[in-house]
This record gives structure tokens, sequence and C-alpha cells, in this order.
């Protein structure tokens, strides 16, 4: 025994330390609506080192990742070969055997027809520590998102999931017709698509009234749902001749004849809508949010980055030299985040703002002050530089004006406040640069036409954009976020469909909400 009681092991007495043990999450994603995922499985995302993630998880959930964590999409049908459930489980295993914290992204619940119990059994045999996030499982959703209550005092006291496609090593299936036929409430295929031929035909052979009321939902709670409704012995031919395919659910029961009452999901005003959100990686969640409230499905694809200086140098000495300013000019909320932050760590605090005054471009620049609770004593009435300089300008003599900005921009408020007697010092607080390549797929479906609109939000954003794609930017109608913004698309060969009348996110939203739906036009 080593003093003080310690016991001397093998690995103690060794130079290499022991390897430290990894531990798979298994997260339901839910069923397509990014925002169904639970507070739980974002919480283990956000640890994880590497994410294993389905094609039928949304996407836009990988935002809470970490931004180091390795992304590893597990094949796509059509685009990409999809990995074989032996190679998922040996990926666990070998990931969590090198120490990793692994996200298995599932579409749906893992422990409903998700083959999770497979690879359970897989880490169970591995001894890799895990555990199981359940999630919102595609027949609620199904029945949610299409206005169908699953359940019904009058109509539907139970319900049960059956799957369409049963393991083919089976030598007889196991599930009982008959016992479905009779069932007192709602049945939920899954998968039932291309085996609908059989499965009807049995429900129908044992006994369930060909009339019952069925609802095909294809692709719940995503931008594109479709439902259809038929009978239980239209099913196939509705199939066919509405070419419907996977992913989808089939509902059978009583209570399926409640969607046309109850429906609420399609009656948003941007349903069937796909955007492009263009904005920096960490600033579209704004703008996504508010277009998936109105049913539009948001894809994310930045095309400017924002980072800080490549020097701290300047604005160090802007800092130190605070109190001899009579205003601070933030034209966006990038310039307030990393001028405060920058502030803060130096070792200072908003005490050193001292008697300046704060001046910002609009509400989203003003509400990033609030957030550091700093009011801003000047914002004009219409959110632009020209604005900003006009209202800074009958205030600028002999006075002196620190402007927090980016890397690149146009010079207007510095001109005018120089030219209305004031005295500028500008200072860059964060870098913005252009993204060289957009992502394959998002390229891809913008050449293809698969999107209806493209948000521009900022002149750095048109001229990226432009040199991205290039004339196949014209398959999609152009949102323009200001005049400016606009001006900026038409030098570089392209004419904006809608222009935002109030110079915001929302005020965005809405021009595309109004154009979408013939409310109103802009030329």
């Amino acid at each position: 025994m080593a003093k003080g009681g310690r016991h001397l092991t093998q690995d103690s007495m060794s130079n290499t330390p022991p390897t430290p043990k990894g531990k798979v999450y298994l997260i339901g994603a839910g069923p397509g609506d990014p925002g169904l995922i639970t507070l739980r499985g974002v919480e283990c995302l956000r640890r994880a080192d590497v994410v294993l993630y389905d094609y039928l998880a949304n996407a836009r959930i990988l935002e809470h990742a970490r931004r180091d964590a390795e992304l590893i999409c597990l094949g796509k049908h059509g685009r990409t070969r999809i990995w074989s459930q032996a190679e998922i489980n040996a990926a666990l295993v070998r990931l969590a055997g090198e120490g990793k914290v692994v996200a298995r992204l599932k579409g749906g619940d893992p422990a409903v027809f998700a083959r999770g119990a497979e690879e359970i059994e897989t880490l169970v045999r591995a001894d890799v520590a895990f555990e199981i996030v359940p999630g919102i499982t595609a027949a609620l959703a199904a029945g949610s998102y299409a206005g169908i209550p699953i359940t019904h005092r009058d109509h539907a006291s139970a319900v049960a999931l059956v799957t369409g496609h049963e393991n083919p090593d089976k030598q007889d299936s196991a599930i009982d017709y008959r016992a479905l036929a009779a069932f007192p409430g709602t049945l939920v295929f899954y998968m039932g698509i291309t085996t609908a031929r059989s499965w009807t035909k049995d429900l129908l052979e044992a006994g369930k009234p060909s009339d019952t009321p069925v609802a095909i939902i294809r692709r719940c709670s995503s931008s594109d749902q479709q439902r259809v409704g038929c009978t239980l012995g239209e099913v196939v031919e509705t199939l066919e001749t509405q070419s419907i395919r996977p992913p989808a659910i089939i509902v059978v029961g009583e209570v399926s004849a409640l969607a046309d009452t109850f429906s609420w999901f399609e009656k948003r005003p941007l349903f069937g809508q796909r955007i492009l959100v263009t904005r920096p990686q960490g600033q579209a969640n704004k703008l996504c949010t508010i277009l998936e409230e109105l049913g539009a499905e948001a894809v994310v694809q930045p095309a400017i980055e924002i980072s800080e200086p490549l020097d701290w140098q300047l604005v160090d000495k802007a800092i130190g030299t605070l109190r001899e300013f009579d205003w601070l000019v933030f034209s966006s909320s990038n310039g307030v985040r990393y001028f405060i932050e920058r502030l803060l760590a130096t070792g200072s605090d908003v005490r050193a703002l001292g008697s300046i005054k704060l001046a910002a471009i609009g509400p989203g620049t003003a509400d990033e002050l609030v957030r550091y609770h700093l009011n801003v004593d000047l914002q004009p009435s219409e959110f632009r530089a020209e604005s900003l300089a006009a209202e800074l300008a009958p205030l600028a003599e002999g006075k002196r004006f620190l402007l927090a900005r980016a890397s690149r921009g146009r010079e207007v408020l510095a001109d005018e406040i120089t030219a209305a007697g004031g005295e500028v010092t500008q200072t860059v607080v964060y870098e913005s640069i252009d993204v060289e390549s957009p992502n394959d797929e998002i390229a891809g479906d913008l050449a293809a036409g698969r999107f209806h609109w493209v948000t521009v939000t900022s002149s750095a954003i048109a001229r990226s954009l432009a040199t991205m794609f290039g004339n196949n930017l014209k398959n999609a109608c152009l949102a323009s976020i200001s005049p400016i913004t606009s001006a900026t698309l038409r030098e570089c060969g392209f004419e904006p469909a809608v222009e935002a009348k109030e110079f915001t996110m929302a005020g965005l939203a809405r021009a595309i909400e109004q154009a979408a739906n013939g409310t109103e036009t802009w030329t």
C-alpha cells in the first residue's frame, strides 16, 4: 500500500493513461419538424463528439450539435448509399470504444419501428454505456399535424401501431389480422406504402369493412406534408394513382374522417413554400423560426461567415479611450456583440461607457444592446445607414463618434457625420467574409428549382450569392430586405421579386407571405 493508504494499480504505475469510456445516446429526432426534438435530446446532442444521423432527421436539428462535432449522414435514398444496420452497429461500438460521446439521431422515436432494439442489443453485448432519449413517434405527429385525434371518446378508445414491413427473415407473419379487424380503435400502419396491397387484403379478408375511413399522411410535420383521404378498399388505387411514396403513415379508423374539420397545419400561409435562408451560421435561427411559424420549410445556406477581427489591437485602443467619445454607433447586431464581448474580455464592463451616447441602426441592433442592459439614445425611423446618418448629422458638430463596424461595408455613416462637422473614428470589430462554395445538395436543389424563395438580407450576402450560385439564383424568387440590398442585387444582374417595407426579419417574412398569397405585389 502506498503512503496515505492509496492502492497502486497497474494503470496507476503505467505511463499510458487509461482510455476514456465513450457513451452512446440514442436520440429520437421526431418526425420532421425540427422543433419537435425534446429538450433532453438537444442537451445530449450538444455533448456529442460524433453525430450519426438518419436522412429522415431534419438537418436543422444538427444546429444544436457542437461546431467541432463530426457529423455523419447514414445515407439518403437516391443520393448516397444507405448504411446497413450492421455497419451502423459496428460504428457505434468502434466510436464509443475510442472514448467518444456518440449521438445516434433517429427519425421519430428510437424504440418504435426504428430498429433501435438491434442497436441497443449491440451496445449491451459490447458493454458500451448508452441512454435512450425518446422522441415523438410518427403516429402521434401524423395525427396531430393532419388534424386527426387518433383517440376519441366516441370513435376510438385504443390505438394499435402496426408495421407494414415485417422482418423478411420471418417464416410467418406475427400480425393477427383477425384481431386487428376487430380492434376497437385506430390502426396506424408504419412503412405500409410498398406493402399496401398485402396488408389491406389481409384486413379486408379478416372482416374489416371496406368503407372504413383512411388517411394517408406523407412527410408529416414537414412543410410539404401531404394528406390524402380515402377508404380501406381504395388505399391501393389511391397510392398508385397519386404516386404517393414513402415516408408515410396510414391511419385506419373512424377518426380519419375528422381530418377535414380539424386540419390546421396545412392552412398556414406559407405552407408548402421552401425557402433558402442565407444569413451567417448561428444568426439564421430568428428568420427560420418566423418562416417556419408561417408554415414554410427553412433551409440554411450561409452566404457569409462572421468572425472576430484578425487583430484586436485597434479595438482595444478604442476601448481604452472610450471616455473621449460622445457617441458610440452600431450598424449591426454583430457589431454590438463583438464590441461588448471584447470590452468584457479586457476586464472592463459596461461602466466603461460612462456618459457616452449609443446609436443603433434598427430594432435588431437595439435589442442586442438590451441583452447587455444598455438602451439606445437614438434609433432612426427607417432602419438603414442613410436614415441613421441623417438623424445624427444635426448632432454632429464638434462631437466625436466611434463607429463599431464590419471589415467591409459602405462608408455612408462616416462620410455623412464627417460632412456634418463630426469627428469619426472607425474600428473593425468583426470580419465578414464570403462563403466560397455552397453545400452540394443545396446547390443541386436550387439548380433544379426546388426552392421557392431565397432571402437576401444584406449587400454582402447579395454579392456572395451571385458568386456562389450564378444564374441558378434566378431559379427562385429573391426576397430583399431593403432598397440598398435590392440595388446591389440589380448590380449583380438579379431582380428581387419582393422587398421588405420594414427592414427587419419580420418585415422580410411578411413581404414573402403577402407575395405568396397574392395579397400584395412589389416590382
